[in-house]
């Protein structure tokens, strides 16, 4: 009936499914949640596009991935330049001049430099062998202290000092007065949401939602030739080597009968004291002039099979892990694994959609962009 089942509406299951479609060939897409869309799914609310699985912005490099995208939706001029909270000090993110004058008090390069320099020599770091000695080694003990501590011991659920130091390797650290976070050539909010984006991407395709692809799996035995599977691989699997390990999240929102409530996108809360990790005021994202906006609190949770899970823990026991059912998936036949779950990999979005586009092309068709 079908030549491909796909499994998963996120974004690499919408790229690969438009692309079949315009190659002529019969999609069926299966969602287990309520709608379409994944984690870029917004909700509308008095005009304001809520981000219900926390904060996306996209961003990229990459030239082919840019157009794809515009060819769908157009973006706006969205910056991100989040601020931390530590007990009420803010702070500038990424690391850049504005956080260290308002840190120490300094305001050249040099000073900057030398003061995390001294910082460094003082820990007497020399190999990191975890993610703090990592953290203090590229930005100094201050900084790691105030604004790297406590939201990364929240947002994992250990220490530090047991965390691997590559999860912090790529620290953006600027001596400039720059706080644009990305340093990627395009970035920017769809005009109207992410759903404006998933819609035109599925425009024609059949699509089934609230189907547990799993649990039903006799029920789509037979009827395509093959079948793309972005969900969770070790559940794939019947969870038959055991389970990969993930952090979940929890999100509160909350309507505020305000014009602006923080005065930014995202802030960090970086204490340890403060259960949530950060705060979303949605309305920012595209520069909302609403009379009333809304706020979601980020809780960092511990996960448990079943629920949604959002950031793989790649230490090395689940690395290994995942590696033995990346075995397995590479002997099933007709089947595609793709995707931040099926991968294990925390994947931003443009590498979702590079993803998709090259699986496409796997398959010995070839997506057209607009460049």
């Amino acid at each position: 009936m079908y030549d491909y089942v796909i499994v998963g509406s996120g974004l690499f299951g919408c790229v690969f499914a438009h692309e079949m479609h315009q190659a002529g060939q019969q999609c069926l897409v299966l969602e287990r949640r309520g709608h379409i869309g994944g984690n870029v799914y917004c909700e509308e609310k008095d005009g304001i596009h809520i981000h219900r699985y926390g904060a996306h912005i996209f961003h990229t490099s990459d030239r082919r991935v840019w157009d794809y995208v515009n060819q769908f939706v157009e973006f706006n001029h969205f910056i991100n330049a989040p601020i931390a909270n530590y007990k009420g000090e803010l702070y500038n993110l990424p690391f850049n001049m504005n956080t260290f004058a308002k840190m120490w008090g300094i305001i050249t390069p040099e000073q900057a430099a030398a003061k995390i320099e001294g910082q460094r020599r003082a820990a007497g770091i020399t190999e990191p062998k975890n993610l703090e000695e990592q953290a203090i080694s590229l930005i100094g003990t201050d900084i790691y202290t105030k604004l790297i501590k406590g939201y990364t011991e929240k947002q994992w659920g250990r220490s530090c000092t047991d965390l691997p130091a590559f999860i912090i390797k790529r620290l953006p650290v600027r001596y400039t007065f720059d706080n644009n976070y990305f340093d990627d050539c395009w970035q920017g909010i769809p005009k109207g949401g992410y759903n404006v984006l998933i819609d035109a991407l599925l425009e024609g395709i059949e699509v089934r939602t609230g189907v547990d692809y799993n649990r039903e799996r006799a029920s789509y035995l037979d009827i395509a030739r093959k079948v793309v599977y972005t969900g969770p691989i070790d559940e794939y699997f019947g969870y038959r080597l055991g389970h990969l390990a993930y952090r979940g999240l929890r999100f509160e929102t909350e309507r505020y009968n305000e014009v602006n409530h923080q005065g930014v996108a995202v802030m960090n809360y970086t204490d340890r004291e403060t259960p949530y990790t950060r705060t979303i005021e949605h309305k920012h994202f595209e520069f909302g002039r609403q009379p009333v906006t809304y706020v979601t609190k980020e809780y960092p949770a511990e996960w448990q099979a079943g629920e949604e899970a959002y950031y793989p823990v790649n230490d090395a026991v689940n690395q290994n892990l995942y590696h033995k059912y990346a075995a397995l998936a590479r002997h099933e036949r007709n089947v595609i694994f793709g995707g931040r779950l099926a991968e294990y990999t925390y994947y931003d979005m443009d590498d979702v959609i590079a993803g998709a586009l090259a699986a496409v092309e796997k398959e010995g068709y070839h997506a057209e962009t607009n460049s």
